[in-house]
């Protein structure tokens, strides 16, 4: 029979390989070198006498000795950490580190204040957010908690609905100087579209009066797999698009831009947050959330 490990730490940095899936997410979530990460998990494994882990490329996933493992000591040493969470200091006092994911536009126009205003409010919180219109696998990346702005795909991952936002048909003075102005959303097919590739139908929009509904299917003539361009073209006057409302209300007041066929509506879109699937939701992550949440209903 092999001798039980004496370290906890071992322990610690098994369920968050196992948790992550990787050796590089668990060193960052761990605040560890990954050579580190790396000798802990040898060292593991000699003193029980059997791997842990099958090793690719790639990817580690768990052998049956330690899935059996990962089953056992995970649930003990999450109620551990919460215990000494809970002696250490008051309940509402936050530590530890939270990675926050949100695609450019809205971090830069939405959430910065927020981020701002939780790391003011959790001086002993380490907070990382990481900006990127690109879909991030939350478990490879480390991250608590992403912010996802559209239509959500089925997903394995827990979410919370944030808000909702309205859409609209935007264009600029100088683009409708030059082109003609649609007077029905049939006329959108005629014009230069820009295509923002990052939604999953950029180029077929339904449009709603009433209790009439009109599909119209466009002709790119530019396409941009970044809201911030799509936004600064329609500006300069490259095209017309549909873009969030909520991002442009500074040029609809200015007039850089211009709200077209507004008798129309197009669907709602929605703000989500994102959980890891399968861990528990952090207490920062949680917590951030909440005070998203409630600065957005103030």
């Amino acid at each position: 029979m092999s001798p039980a490990p004496d370290d906890l730490n071992l322990l610690r940095t098994f369920v968050a390989v196992a948790q992550f899936g990787s050796f590089t997410a668990a060193a960052e979530r761990l605040s560890m070198a990954r050579p580190q990460v790396s000798l802990q998990i040898r060292r593991l494994e000699s003193a029980l006498g059997t791997s842990l882990f099958n090793r690719t490329t790639r990817r580690v996933a768990l052998t049956d000795a330690g899935q059996r493992l990962f089953d056992e000591c995970a649930p003990l040493l999450s109620g551990m950490q919460e215990a000494l969470e809970k002696a250490g200091s008051r309940s509402d006092k936050l530590r530890g580190r939270l990675r926050i994911a949100a695609p450019v536009e809205h971090a830069a126009q939405v959430l910065s204040p927020v981020v701002a205003a939780f790391a003011k409010r959790h001086p002993d919180v380490r907070v990382e957010l990481i900006v990127s219109d690109k879909v991030q696998d939350l478990v490879a990346e480390g991250i608590d908690v992403a912010i996802r702005v559209g239509w959500m795909r089925e997903s394995t991952s827990k979410m919370t609905k944030l808000a909702d936002f309205a859409q609209g048909v935007l264009a600029s003075p100088t683009y409708l100087a030059r082109y003609s102005r649609p007077k029905t959303p049939e006329d959108l097919a005629q014009h230069r579209w820009i295509a923002l590739t990052l939604l999953p139908s950029p180029l077929t929009w339904a449009f709603t009066k009433g209790v009439k509904t009109v599909t119209v299917r466009m002709n790119a003539h530019l396409r941009t797999d970044s809201a911030v361009a799509l936004r600064s073209l329609l500006v300069n006057g490259a095209g017309l698009s549909v873009g969030s409302l909520l991002y442009v209300a500074d040029e609809l007041h200015s007039g850089s831009l211009v709200r077209l066929l507004p008798e129309w509506s197009l669907p709602t879109g929605v703000v989500h947050a994102v959980f890891p699937p399968g861990a528990k939701v952090a207490p920062a992550a949680g917590a951030f959330v909440e005070m998203v949440r409630t600065l957005d209903s103030a």
